[in-house]
């Protein structure tokens, strides 16, 4: 009969304590190899980077407040109260000691003093509705989170994207951020601050890249089966770049109209959006479309807080268009779910 005892047999809980140090240094390697940047320990962006320092100052001070003094006492108590300790201090009657009220007192108010001082100073310092100082005009970003995915659409520029969301090196972002669904949570970690996006409601994000890259963008809450896809990339470019980029989304995106928007707020994937849209397959897993005009982002919020399931043909027109009083209750609204 096997011997489930044998010192030789490895336990479960060193099995398991040895994959999850493989899992770690698997994930470790992948992350060197990557060259998304995916955490705000490397940070893309002056946003990220103030929060990395809050980070690193919280855990200094919980390592010398606490971490320290447990190190610092343990041996001490450990050799004082030794079994074999031959002249210890009896005290039977023993009551009441002001030195150790003052110490295990003293110690829990310094840290929440402290820690208090570092959270306050950098919630104000990352609001994310405060602009970033710049000497150029933010670049303007509307953010409409669906079943699953992002639209990023740009209204001083003309068009809008799905999967790749792309802003200039060196110039503030100014986003506005709703749902036509659920409630969502927009991240980009190397570019800092998340923000939880809601229908019928509008939330404002400010960042700024710092140097081109490739930062990973998600929604961080679980919103249904395909919340995990719904992944982007925020594509930072030298300025030519971004210009670049923007005709040609201007000149290969696809017309987003009344039809295509009905695609969209479709429950899916992007994936399976550019399986709909088969001019989209070319796009390299992003997709890309042509604006007419400016309403879009604001019908969509009004329509979403009033549980409409039209959208008003206004907000597919260019800007001054006559539109038809006959069609004023024409054109689907993004599908939300109650």
């Amino acid at each position: 009969m096997e011997n489930l005892d044998s010192p030789n047999k490895p336990s479960r809980m060193s099995r398991r304590f040895l994959w999850i140090l493989v899992s770690g240094a698997v994930l470790l390697l992948s992350a060197c190899d990557s060259n998304i940047h995916m955490t705000f320990l490397d940070p893309q962006g002056p946003v990220a980077d103030v929060q990395r320092w809050h980070f690193y100052e919280v855990l200094g001070i919980m390592a010398v407040l606490v971490a320290g003094p447990i190190f610092l006492l343990l041996p001490i108590f450990a050799w004082r109260y030794r079994y074999g300790n031959e002249r210890p201090k009896y005290t039977p009657k023993w009551e009441y000691s002001r030195f150790l009220e003052i110490m295990s007192w003293s110690g829990p108010i310094a840290i929440v003093l402290v820690l208090s001082f570092f959270v306050w100073r950098d919630t104000a310092r990352l609001d994310p509705y405060r602009p970033l100082a710049s000497d150029q005009t933010p670049l303007r970003v509307q953010v409409i989170g669906y079943d699953w995915k992002w639209l990023f659409i740009y209204p001083d520029q003309g068009i809008a994207s799905i999967g790749t969301l792309a802003i200039p090196e060196g110039r503030a972002v100014s986003m506005k951020i709703t749902s036509a669904t659920v409630m969502q949570s927009l991240f980009i970690p190397a570019l800092g601050s998340q923000i939880y996006a809601m229908g019928g409601m509008v939330s404002q994000l400010n960042l700024r890249a710092d140097k081109a890259g490739t930062s990973l963008g998600e929604n961080t809450m679980y919103n249904g089966d395909g919340f995990h896809q719904q992944k982007f990339k925020a594509q930072a470019m030298v300025p030519d770049d971004f210009e670049a980029w923007v005709i040609n989304a201007r000149t290969h995106g696809l017309p987003l109209d009344a039809d295509t928007l009905k695609l969209v707020s479709q429950r899916g994937s992007r994936q399976e959006l550019i399986a709909a849209l088969p001019g989209a397959r070319s796009m390299g897993g992003s997709l890309y479309f042509q604006i007419a005009g400016d309403g879009l982002f604001d019908a969509v919020v009004t329509a979403t807080m009033q549980g409409s399931v039209t959208l008003p043909p206004e907000a597919f027109a260019a800007a001054g268009a006559t539109i038809p009083k006959a069609g004023k209750t024409t054109g689907p609204a993004p599908e939300g779910r109650q």
